[in-house]
């Protein structure tokens, strides 16, 4: 049997950050216009079509999580992945012990997962 990784609180808080940003259809397609290198903030408001304020919520998520960089250069912001967190990530990933086959791990949630313990967000508000 491996060892379950030994992860740290801020360790495990950092990587909370992270898989939140990533959690988010928006947020996803913001990282793949960033793939292909640095864009402008104006280049990402015109392929996403979203108002500035949204896009610049998903930016700080983003940002915020180390997912992504930040320049300026006069009254421009550039954006571009940090690519150092994605190899960091997948390192982590390929790090994480291999499950052991079917089982409880395989089973629809609903029939694993204590009642109650997938509430909806309104609801823990």
């Amino acid at each position: 049997m491996v060892a379950a990784m030994e992860l740290r609180d801020p360790d495990r808080q950092l990587l909370a950050r992270r898989f939140y940003a990533l959690g988010d259809e928006i947020r996803l397609c913001l990282l793949g216009l960033l793939r292909d290198g640095e864009r402008c903030v104006c280049e990402l408001t015109a392929c996403l079509a979203l108002a500035q304020s949204r896009l610049s919520f998903h930016l700080k998520v983003l940002k915020d999580a180390g997912l992504i960089i930040h320049r300026r250069r006069g009254r421009w912001s550039y954006y571009a992945l940090d690519e150092a967190t994605f190899r960091e990530l997948a390192s982590l990933l390929d790090r994480l012990p291999a499950g052991a086959g079917p089982g409880p791990c395989c089973l629809p949630v609903a029939s694993v997962a204590p009642a109650g313990l997938f509430r909806k967000r309104k609801e823990l508000r």
